[in-house]
């Protein structure tokens, strides 16, 4: 016997799917800013380890330099992407929804062991509400991570009459490392998102466009 359990409300199901495009223009936006000074590296002895993005990078994929239209993209697309995670954490809030995302003292604990299970090294997975402690964490971490794009942005956007907020994050330089890293930040999120959703299987991905999952009752 099957039954249907409502999962996903529609706000937060159209907060989701707007916020995917978006960030995926921001991110493609801020890319063609940052090509056109790519400055970034980690290095090890004064040895580049990684430098983004190696010279053969643009070679192979013949990319041009285009930045007005880079952040021509990214201004316009800044805001979407406010107004979008501004009313999510909104509904969040009156809805009572931030109740299955916070974590609790014990979600760091729990993660790993949601880890350990998806990599096959656990065979239980911890007891869990609506989303699983890992699951808390990066939702929680992205909401957070969005905050601090936003702020770094407006202070690399307009530093001048943004000064205090070059001072709070160490200056304009800071501001840009901090930017430029919470983006690689995103694209790990995305990727991992994404395996997750593959795992997990074709009702984790419906129920976020149809707000239901099917559950199946066990025999007794």
């Amino acid at each position: 016997m099957e039954r249907i359990r409502k999962k996903h409300p529609l706000a937060i199901r159209w907060f989701h799917w707007v916020n995917f495009p978006v960030l995926a223009v921001m991110i493609w936006s801020g890319l063609q800013i940052y090509w056109a000074n790519d400055v970034y590296k980690i290095q090890i002895a004064g040895k580049d380890l990684i430098h983004f993005f190696p010279d053969s990078f643009y070679d192979a994929l013949n990319l041009p330099y285009h930045l007005s239209e880079g952040m021509a993209w990214h201004f316009v697309f800044m805001w979407f992407f406010f107004v979008n995670g501004f009313l999510y954490v909104v509904y969040t809030v009156f809805s009572g929804e931030w109740r299955f995302l916070t974590p609790n003292k014990n979600s760091l604990k729990e993660a790993w062991q949601v880890v350990l299970h998806d990599l096959h090294l656990r065979k239980t997975i911890p007891p869990q509400d609506k989303y699983n402690s890992a699951q808390k964490i990066a939702y929680t971490a992205i909401v957070m991570m969005g905050l601090g794009s936003l702020l770094t942005g407006l202070a690399i956007y307009k530093p001048i009459q943004f000064s205090w907020l070059c001072t709070v994050f160490g200056g304009y330089e800071t501001c840009r490392i901090i930017h430029f890293i919470l983006m690689i930040g995103y694209c790990i999120f995305f990727l991992i998102h994404v395996l997750q959703v593959i795992f997990a299987g074709w009702q984790n991905f419906s129920s976020m466009v149809t707000g239901f999952e099917v559950l199946k009752n066990k025999k007794k």
